[in-house]
């Protein structure tokens, strides 16, 4: 057995992403002993890999009612959750209040821009229809093919990377115990022993936060095991220049593009359902660098500074999966798809609730796992 792996734990999670370790850290808040189990470098897959765009009004579908409550909730959450993280890391993580531009570059485009913004005015939300020349008056470096926009000022982002630094240092600095590289191979619900790599750990509740390898572990029977997928995405990052900087958050129906403070321009994503395939290809990057060449030509002249892929863990209706699982004592937080960083938060929040006082909040009703699998409700 690794000497750093305890022989018990009473809260044991799996995954280290920003989920699994905002959530570690909340319960170290509250008192609980938690060991941090993670198959390679805690933060350093998908959570690593996102843009960090905070973008509720963007993002809500026509259909997503309970998706643009749950998130505008976290939004509201983050300067709590900032506040703390700083309280407790040393960093500080600055929140982005940029808003959202979504631009049009043809006629098709502007018709579906207008029909995102009718609805949207619908559910009263803050939303803009603007020019193309009020959208270059906001953002300069904006293609002259752009024809119109939709300003979205509510929406925000925040460095993902910095994020992941801060939560993984305050884990620490709370006293938790993080096991890198090191894979959790099976679960004995009925002994509370999680089997891993390094050996044995025991525990009086277990946490699967593992993305997108959420079903990737023995003793659940298929059937209660989560039902997440991964969904691929080739991102790239720019490198900006004083010259040639954008200070907004830039979304065309094809392409993202956003800025962050240390001159980055991430670009993203392609979504390609291909499995656990993580290869970079030329057709993924050829299409984003077309894309966002066509919304800002200026990328043409800016550093080429990183191609990765990372894998979203989407569940079954493209929902968070959160809570109790059919077995007493196992939770779930994985399903995140697009919004990991996003919900991080709200997600923390209420997990620390649903595990130590069986609770959720209204707008977390939704996403419970309780959804896919019928069982009886858990009682600490």
């Amino acid at each position: 057995m690794n000497a750093n792996l305890p022989a018990k734990s009473d809260v044991v999670i799996v995954g280290g992403g920003v989920i699994g370790l905002s959530i570690g850290w909340q319960l170290l808040r509250r008192g609980v002993e938690v060991t941090l189990i993670d198959k390679g470098e805690a933060g350093k897959a998908a959570s690593w890999l996102a843009a960090g765009m905070l973008a509720p009004n963007a993002e809500v579908g026509f259909e997503e009612m309970d998706f643009l409550k749950f998130g505008e909730k976290s939004l509201a959450l983050y300067p709590q959750f900032l506040d703390e993280l700083r309280d407790d890391s040393g960093i500080d993580v600055p929140l982005d209040p940029c808003g959202t531009l979504m631009i049009a570059l043809d006629r098709d485009d502007s018709e579906f821009l207008k029909r995102l913004h009718d609805f949207r005015k619908s559910l009263k939300l803050p939303s803009e229809w603007i020019s193309g020349t009020k959208a270059r008056d906001l953002e300069p470096m904006l293609s002259p093919k752009v024809v119109s926009g939709l300003w979205l000022p509510n929406d925000a982002q925040i460095d993902n990377r910095l994020l992941v630094a801060a939560l993984r240092q305050a884990f620490v600095n709370k006293g938790g115990t993080l096991i890198e590289h090191c894979d959790a191979h099976s679960v004995d619900v009925s002994a509370h022993t999680l089997r891993t790599k390094h050996g044995a750990i025991q525990f009086s509740r277990l946490v699967l936060a593992m993305g997108c390898w959420s079903r990737r572990i023995d003793g659940i029977p298929d059937e209660h095991l989560p039902p997440v997928r991964p969904v691929k995405g080739q991102i790239l990052t720019l490198q900006m220049s004083k010259d040639l900087a954008l200070s907004k958050v830039i979304r065309s129906p094809r392409v993202y593009l956003a800025p962050k403070h240390d001159g980055r321009l991430v670009v993203g994503a392609t979504s390609e359902e291909r499995g656990f395939d993580e290869s970079i290809t030329a057709g993924g990057v050829m299409d984003l660098l077309q894309e966002g060449y066509e919304a800002v030509p200026a990328i043409y002249e800016m550093t080429l500074q990183e191609v990765r892929v990372g894998l979203r863990p989407a569940s079954r209706d493209n929902e968070p999966i959160l809570g109790q699982s059919p077995h007493t004592h196992v939770f779930y937080a994985t399903g995140h798809y697009r919004h990991g960083i996003l919900l991080t938060p709200v997600t923390a929040y209420e997990m620390t609730n649903c595990i130590l006082d069986g609770v959720f909040s209204d707008e977390a009703k939704p996403f419970t796992a309780s959804r896919f699998f019928y069982h009886e409700p858990f009682t600490p």
